[in-house]
């Protein structure tokens, strides 16, 4: 089969020339042949083999794929099967698999062309936490049946709580004491046990079951049940300023750590009037929730027929008790609260020797004095131990003569977070102390000797002479001055000055220097006493004249009416168009609310719209608690909008509320789900909808975008809405399939095109199907009626599908014949209905006693009903 064409020199070949041979090869079989080609070079021998080959395929393929350790988060992962064909035909493949756990193969079988690839899809469901570990079968062409092993582990997001050493599961962070005013801080690990990055809030439990708030544990449970006013103050108290997480809310890496610091700041609860306090001791137990961000199996869960909704709690999470007691600063003085100094005289000092108490037995006590004016203190700052006492000296050393009673400000120091600041705790001052220092200071008495100088007269004289006071005598606290009230006296008033007018101004004995100057001629002066009329002299180089004064008042005038035109003008126009705008058939003039009774609102009702308000408005420092999600929740509930959405942001505040990057903390307050919808059976050819719940439960606008690539959903619709806050709605998610099987995709979901999301869909596709209520029907006769009479029943037929069944009753004829009937002999049966179809036996000479009828569903099930008539000889 080969064949050589050549042509030998005859002559030898010179340097540099060639001789060339041509060699065909025609199979005739495909089968590879072997043969070789003898070449003579003068003496020498050389054999060239020749090799015929039949040109085949030769395929490879991959023996494993591991799609690793994944997140169960309800997606569909895929990874691709890579079949290479190094040969020089093509060849084909054919995939075969038998389990259920690989949803999608494709595709199941095809030609590869000769070097080249060809890529086969591997689907699987992340929907429970497993290990997969799956074979599937790959024959390919020339190598017979070849294995390829699928794995993958699948796990559950998990959020564990450690403690500062990052090694043990922590359950419980215990505080211990803590002063009223004052807060102490722990601190715990978080860590993330799954592949995948993790958001995660922080969410305190304040209506948990088991929670203490302010109770004394040590009490019977009969003496803190009759203590209701406590009871009562702490069932509205915001948990959140008791105990603070900072951080909140975070994202972790994958198997990522984070630190988280705790902060336990108890506060003092006052009990009603005439309630005594006989226990100081406040004991808290609370619960904080730590949960992943975007998992909302636990808050909704579809009901059967996917048309309800049911909130449920939260399956995984992790919970960590927190524990602590406030007492109260127990710091006693004695002697106090009030401390009185010995009286003493300026420049001299009394003492007063006090005794601080710690009467507390389980914490020590930071004091420390403010200055005061006149008093020392020593030592000003100290601590002092549990249950000890110390001493300390109160100087009064005065500055000045009088009695002095003083406010002294006892500061407790101790650790406060910062509030404008809440990450930086600070040593300062938590609680006062007030004590009231009472002291005297009196001055020293000195004898005034006079002296007498009988020649020369002082300035200030009296009978005896003048004399000197060396010392201060006795002070009061205010200064001798003679008052005359001579406005209300005329006992000096000069008899002609008698009868002058009112309104005259009196001058003040130091006004001379400045009497001359110019003034208001309108304006007249008297004297204080004798009430004459002073004189005012006019200097005619710097007043105005009688004309000048003229012009200045009607210039006065003439700004004033002008600006007052201006404002009659302005408000004129402004009256103008209030008109306009009321002059309209739709307005009859009436004013809003006018006439109304307002509602009379009571201090309950008040206190209960102010609670509402300070839960759905918290601070983004503050934690999220349960009763907050739940206020939030149940106003969003009332507030459900059906349709009427639209469909894309469009006033200025949706625009922005939609553009915002959400936080951890805000995304847990958005529920979108089911995240797993379970259609169950549905017929092919027939549409089935189920509702993707969205409520919104913050003070914002959100935007929903469903993003679809799934022929059996494209009827879905509509596929983005904007959300108004505090409000529930949903979106219609029809299902429609033509092919028969099992289905498993899912679709996702972005909020404000930014924070992604997904929705598993599974479904049974089933052909249509009917049922019988009995396969076996025996026709008895009626009592009371001929023997030749008809014998009747019915039989009930079912459709437990989604689409309307189309049947009809085929007969069995035998050699016998049949003697009986159905009616209707054909027709529909509705979804989820029945319909009873009367059988008719017809008696007759050899008439058989038995039948039997096929029930034939339109592309659906048959079901063979057998009928048997019980005749009665007698």
């Amino acid at each position: 089969q080969f064949k050589l064409i050549v042509e030998n020199p005859e002559k030898p070949v010179a340097p540099g020339l060639q001789v060339k041979a041509l060699v065909e090869y025609f199979p005739e079989s495909e089968e590879d042949l072997e043969d070789r080609l003898l070449l003579l070079i003068e003496e020498d021998r050389v054999d060239i083999p020749l090799l015929g080959l039949i040109p085949c395929c030769y395929l490879e393929t991959q023996s494993e794929i591991d799609f690793g350790t994944v997140t169960a988060n309800n997606t569909i992962i895929s990874k691709e099967i890579s079949i290479a064909n190094h040969g020089s035909s093509s060849g084909t493949f054919e995939i075969s698999y038998d389990g259920v756990v690989l949803l999608n193969i494709e595709p199941t079988s095809g030609e590869v062309e000769p070097d080249s690839l060809k890529m086969v899809k591997v689907d699987i469901c992340t929907d429970v936490p497993r290990v997969i570990k799956e074979v599937i079968k790959v024959e390919l062409e020339g190598r017979g049946c070849t294995e390829v092993w699928i794995k993958a582990v699948v796990v559950e997001q998990v959020l564990k709580v450690l403690g500062m050493s990052c090694e043990k599961a922590l359950e419980c962070v215990n505080f211990g004491l803590v002063y009223f005013g004052s807060s102490k801080t722990e601190q715990i690990c978080l860590y993330n046990e799954s592949p995948e990055c993790m958001d995660w809030v922080a969410v305190l439990e304040d209506n948990a079951i088991g929670g203490e708030m302010g109770t004394d544990i040590q009490r019977s449970a009969d003496a803190v049940l009759q203590d209701l006013s406590l009871i009562n103050k702490t069932r509205y108290v915001d948990v959140s300023t008791l105990i603070l997480c900072i951080p909140n809310q975070g994202t972790l890496l994958p198997y990522g750590k984070s630190f988280v610091t705790l902060c336990f700041s108890p506060k003092k609860f006052k009990r009603a009037f005439g309630v005594n306090d006989l226990s100081p001791k406040q004991d808290y137990a609370l619960f904080l929730r730590f949960e992943a961000v975007g998992n909302k199996d636990g808050y909704l869960q579809a009901a059967g027929d996917g048309t309800t909704l049911i909130t449920k709690n939260h399956p995984h999470h992790i919970e960590l008790a927190l524990t602590g007691s406030g007492i109260p600063v127990m710091l006693i003085f004695n002697p106090g609260p009030v401390i009185k100094f010995m009286d003493c005289f300026l420049g001299e000092q009394t003492q007063v020797l006090c005794t601080l108490k710690n009467e507390s037995d389980s914490l020590p006590v930071k004091f420390s004095f403010r200055k005061t004016a006149h008093f020392n203190i020593s030592p000003e700052k100290g601590k002092i131990t549990k249950s000890s006492t110390k001493d300390v000296i109160f100087s009064f050393s005065p500055h000045q003569i009088g009695t002095f009673k003083v406010k002294q400000v006892v500061d407790i120091i101790g650790t406060v977070l910062e509030k404008n600041n809440l990450q930086v705790s600070k040593t300062k001052s938590f609680h006062q102390i007030y004590l009231s220092f009472i002291g005297v200071c009196k001055s020293k008495p000195k004898n005034i000797l006079f002296k007498i100088n009988p020649g020369i007269t002082p300035m200030i004289s009296n009978a005896t002479g003048w004399f000197v006071a060396d010392g201060t005598g006795q002070c009061t606290d205010i200064a001798p001055v003679a008052i005359l009230k001579s406005t209300q006296t005329q006992i000096h008033t000069h008899q002609i000055n008698r009868n002058y007018e009112g309104d005259a101004l009196i001058a003040y004995p130091n006004d001379r220097s400045a009497s001359i100057r110019p003034s208001e001629r309108n304006k007249k002066y008297r004297t204080i006493f004798t009430k004459t009329e002073r004189y005012n002299y006019v200097d005619p180089q710097f007043s105005y004249t009688d004309c000048e004064q003229l012009s200045k008042e009607l210039h006065k005038e003439y700004y004033a009416d002008f600006i007052s035109s201006l404002r009659q003008r302005r408000l004129q126009k402004d009256s103008i168009r209030q008109f306009y705008i009321y002059n309209n058939s739709v307005s009859i003039g009436l004013k809003p609310a006018e006439g109304l009774v307002s509602p009379k609102i009571s201090i309950t009702d008040f206190h209960k719209e102010k609670l509402l308000f300070e839960m759905l408005s918290f601070d983004e420092n503050c934690l999220l608690t349960s009763r907050r999600l739940a206020t939030s929740a149940s106003k969003s509930s009332i507030k459900e909008i059906l349709s009427g959405l639209s469909a894309m942001p469009s006033s200025t505040q949706e625009k922005e509320d939609c553009s915002l990057t959400l936080t951890p903390k805000q995304l847990h307050q958005i529920l979108i789900g089911p995240s797993t919808m379970d259609f169950g059976d549905v017929c092919v050819y027939s549409t089935t909808a189920r509702k993707l719940h969205i409520i919104n439960n913050l003070l914002v606008h959100i935007w929903v975008q469903i993003e679809i690539d799934i022929d059996e959903l494209e009827q879905t619709s509509p596929l983005c809405q904007v959300v108004p806050p505090l409000t529930k709605t949903y979106i219609p998610v029809v299902f429609e399939t033509n092919t028969l099987g099992m289905f498993k995709k899912s679709f996702s979901y972005t909020i404000n095109n930014k924070h992604p999301g997904h929705v598993l869909v599974i479904a049974n596709a089933v052909s249509v199907e009917l049922q019988l209520s009995t396969r076996e029907l025996i026709l008895n006769p009626i009592p009371g009626y001929l023997a030749e009479t008809e014998f009747r029943t019915t039989v009930r037929v079912y459709n437990p599908r989604n689409h309307p069944a189309e049947f009809t009753w085929k007969p069995i004829i035998t050699d016998k014949g049949i003697a009986f009937s159905i009616q209707p002999a054909k027709g529909f049966v509705e979804p989820y209905r029945d319909l009873e179809c009367e059988v008719v036996w017809h008696p007759g000479f050899n008439s058989p006693e038995a039948g039997e009828f096929n029930l034939c569903v339109r592309k659906g099930n048959t079901i063979k009903l057998k009928c048997f008539a019980k005749v009665t000889i007698h």
